[in-house]
């Protein structure tokens, strides 16, 4: 039986699995077969608005963009499988996680959806991570939620339910109000012993809050937190017709917990057990170390999350990463046309990176700052991109990119030195994804000589979260053994493939190490250049 065949029976039998995530620009669909491979995709773009000085994506936007991509994605069964979707083995969603969704008594939204981007609550936040003593990051949705009571805001008293996108869309498809433990973390603090939320922080926030006008409970309002493998509900009638409005999918299909954009990512690269990572590297960037045991204290630049399992997850963010190189990239091409030369992007990246790895190793002496935007983890609220040399430097192509492709790791070097030298925490390996290694082995060099560790690249990482999740949504149906998600993944996704690996050249480290002083010291320029308002 041809791939094309086998995965038609599939699909008309019900064994397929669907995934959806809801990324920041894409809404993304993944049909997988019973081996986990993909056999069928389907997109839909979108873009967040400003409204009312707030980022947001808007109710009709949601339903007309989950309806689209899945429209999208029976129109390509039907072009490569001449078949219809009637039923599936399991559905998986998930969605960019924290912000703020809180409903009403009959179930309307009582504020717009406030995104992860927003970052109006500073002062919730500070006072939170200080009440908590725990990192409490402007994005989630606790600081969300308390800011709105200290700014008085009138919808607070009449919540029943507080959520995140995906928390919600799955809660429309399936009358669930759950969520999945890696989501979960995004809203508050989860407590590593009971794998729910901690009791500790509930408590104080509740007697932070009694003397305000509100009657509800923190517990009442949150989703139920779920592990992987938890049955988190099925496909209501309502449901299936607000999926698939053409009516040919059928209720009942079973539903994994709803996870956040980071738990897809984890699980796409197969680092969920303790002592993995990922690194996830395009127009931001942030990677995600699944630690052995709590850090000693609270850090502002490292969030704590978990895995979609309920392990803890250092996770380092940062605002900028491949933006300022692409920009640097695009002026090459631009002289290329002004000589009349025939342009081939895949090469002048191929061209620039490769040459990057014969600049000297501290890229003689020049430097770079990528800040389209502010940068917390460096102290920066505002963002200049920036190239900084003095005439004893050693100026050349070479060095002038490479010292751009360090800069798009800079700050991810320094929220991860925290954690590999004052943390001591241990990792065996670091799996890279997104665009900055597209060009092969430049990008996977350049990282694994900042974070001195070996960086391994997997070819299906491109699949992305929506892949990821419906590997969660698998992971409840094709799970016989009741093995751990970790052990499901070796043994069932990923078949023993650890990538391509590339461990760090001691020069490479020694060159970076340099160049991370220069910056450091260097940032007060950029500092400048945001207050000088230039």
């Amino acid at each position: 039986m041809s791939m094309d065949s086998a995965a038609k029976t599939i699909i008309e039998e019900g064994k397929a699995i669907l995934g959806i995530e809801f990324g920041s620009t894409r809404i993304k669909a993944v049909l997988t077969d019973d081996n986990n491979r993909p056999i069928a995709q389907g997109c839909h773009e979108w873009e967040n608005q400003m409204v009312d000085g707030l980022w947001t994506y808007s109710t009709e936007a949601i339903w007309y963009g989950l309806q689209d991509c899945y429209a999208n994605l029976r129109a390509n069964v039907r072009k490569d499988y001449d078949t219809e979707i009637e039923s599936l083995a399991a559905i998986g969603i998930s969605a960019m996680m924290h912000g703020y969704m809180p409903f009403g008594a009959t179930g309307e939204i009582l504020v717009p959806f406030r995104t992860w981007r927003n970052t109006n609550t500073g002062a919730a936040a500070a006072e939170l991570s200080k009440l908590f003593n725990y990192n409490i990051p402007l994005r989630w949705s606790i600081s969300h939620l308390y800011q709105a009571i200290l700014n008085g805001e009138e919808h607070v008293k009449d919540i029943e339910f507080l959520t995140t996108l995906a928390g919600y869309i799955h809660w429309q498809l399936t009358g669930e109000k759950v969520l999945g433990v890696g989501d979960a973390s995004g809203m508050l603090p989860i407590d590593p012993a009971t794998k729910d939320y901690s009791a500790q922080m509930v408590e104080k926030f509740e007697a932070l809050v009694a003397d305000t006008d509100h009657k509800w409970h923190l517990l009442d309002i949150l989703p139920k937190v779920l592990l992987a493998g938890q049955n988190a509900g099925t496909l209501t009638p309502e449901g299936a017709r607000r999926l698939d409005v053409s009516g040919h999918l059928k209720p009942g299909i079973p539903f994994c917990p709803p996870e956040g954009d980071a738990g897809t990512g984890m699980v796409a690269t197969n680092a969920v057990l303790q002592r993995t990572g990922n690194v996830s590297a395009g127009t931001s960037s942030f990677s995600m170390i699944v630690l052995e045991k709590e850090l000693s204290r609270p850090y502002e630049e490292i969030d704590i999350v978990t895995t979609p399992d309920g392990s803890l997850v250092a996770m380092v963010h940062c605002n900028n990463c491949t933006s300022d190189l692409n920009a640097w990239v695009n002026l090459f091409k631009e002289y290329q046309q002004l000589l009349g030369l025939p342009v081939d992007m895949g090469e002048i990246y191929g061209k620039l990176y490769g040459n990057a790895l014969h600049g000297d190793p501290d890229c003689g002496g020049l430097l770079a700052y990528n800040y389209f935007s502010g940068e917390p983890i460096t102290g920066l609220s505002e963002g200049r991109p920036l190239f900084v040399r003095n005439p004893a430097n050693k100026f050349s192509l070479a060095n002038f990119m490479r010292a751009n492709l360090y800069a798009s790791v800079a700050v991810l070097k320094i929220g991860n030195d925290i954690l590999f030298n004052k943390e001591k925490v241990e990792v065996d390996r670091i799996t890279g994804h997104g665009g900055l290694f597209k060009t092969p082995g430049v990008g996977q060099r350049i990282l694994a000589a900042a974070l001195n560790s070996p960086i391994s690249i997997m070819e299906t990482a491109g699949e992305g979260g929506a892949w990821g999740i419906a590997l969660l949504a698998s992971y409840l149906v094709n799970n016989p053994k009741g093995q751990s998600l970790a052990a499901f993944l070796n043994e069932s996704v990923f078949l023993g493939d650890t990538g391509s690996e590339i461990a760090p050249d001691p020069e490479d480290v020694k060159g970076f190490e340099a160049y991370i002083e220069n910056y450091r010291k260097g940032l007060a320029v950029e500092q400048a250049a945001v207050q000088a308002d230039i």
